[in-house]
């Protein structure tokens, strides 16, 4: 089995688990102070600039780096720009209206949209492996949030929430299918950097057009929120996640992703006290298998996954 695969799926997964405290975080700052979700988005960006900022230089020093050329440029902005601004904004905004359990159940139907752009756009062949993992995935999913989604919610509230967590969910498709076309050629590191670093620009714009509270204005906890955001839920993931699609390609890695949710029910039991139902740890165990399918990928399928 190849090394280099499975290392990048360990990476992969440690990253979703990662970026899965996002959603407890979020609902924890909603929770403990009066904040809008552009305010929250926009401080998370503001802590999480400086560490763009550091690693976008560091790999433009390098011997081995190469120049953007103006359409490169355009990507990264725009792919960047997709994954941690469009899609971040619609993601905050809907935990204003539903749970952090149910916004994991909608979101990740990411990986079934990461498939079919990555084979209508760039004609990626979808591997049988590949299907049977993210049908194993996508069971233990239905089995885990059954519960959570029986749970009697105001109507408007729960699908104002869920279409904008869809939204989300297409946006960060798109951002994952992009750069596992940029990282290959661009280096993972450097994508990263500059595409946050052009998310962070388009968060901070935004703000400033259309926010009334200063960031000087806020409560202790909401900069406490901010930077545990910014780095626990950001910077260490995103160039986790970068790393992962460099090492086994932006299918396996939005597959190996569902674990997000798991992580999200362990973390919204302890710091939420939203209760886990005997259906979740089900699911669980369907999930895992899901993504240790994936583990046991042949090595020349890998190979030819990555060079996809």
């Amino acid at each position: 089995m190849d090394s280099k695969f499975l290392a990048g799926i360990a990476i992969g997964i440690l990253g979703s688990i990662c970026f899965s405290t996002k959603a407890i975080f979020v609902k924890l700052a909603y929770r403990e102070a009066d904040v809008d979700a552009v305010t929250l988005l926009a401080l998370r960006m503001v802590f999480a600039l400086p560490f763009f900022l550091l690693s976008a230089f560091y790999s433009s020093q390098k011997r081995s780096n190469v120049s953007f050329t103006g359409k490169q440029w355009v990507m990264v902005a725009l792919v960047g720009c997709l994954g941690y601004y469009v899609s971040s904004l619609l993601d905050f905004l809907g935990l204003q209206f539903i749970s952090a359990g149910i916004e994991r159940l909608v979101l990740f139907i990411y990986p079934t949209l990461v498939f079919l752009m990555s084979s209508l756009f760039f004609k990626t062949r979808i591997r049988k492996m590949q299907w049977w993992a993210v049908l194993i995935s996508y069971a233990g999913l239905l089995v885990a949030f059954w519960g959570e989604a029986s749970i009697q919610i105001d109507g408007n509230i729960f699908y104002t929430g869920s279409l904008l967590i869809f939204a989300c969910a297409v946006t960060y498709a798109l951002y994952i299918v992009g750069s596992g076309q940029l990282i290959p050629t661009l280096g993972a590191a450097k994508f990263n950097s500059y595409a946050m670093t052009f998310a962070a620009i388009a968060v901070m714009i935004h703000f400033l057009l259309t926010s009334e509270t200063s960031f000087f204005e806020q409560t202790p906890t909401v900069y406490l929120y901010s930077f545990l955001m910014a780095v626990v839920s950001t910077v260490i993931p995103s160039y986790l996640i970068a790393e992962a699609i460099r090492r086994v390609g932006s299918n396996n890695t939005a597959i190996v992703a569902s674990v997000g949710p798991v992580s999200t029910i362990i973390q919204a039991y302890f710091f939420l006290q939203e209760s886990v139902h005997a259906l979740q740890l089900a699911g669980t165990a369907f999930i895992i298998c899901g993504v240790l399918m994936i583990g046991y990928k042949k090595r020349a399928s890998a190979q030819t996954e990555i060079n996809n």
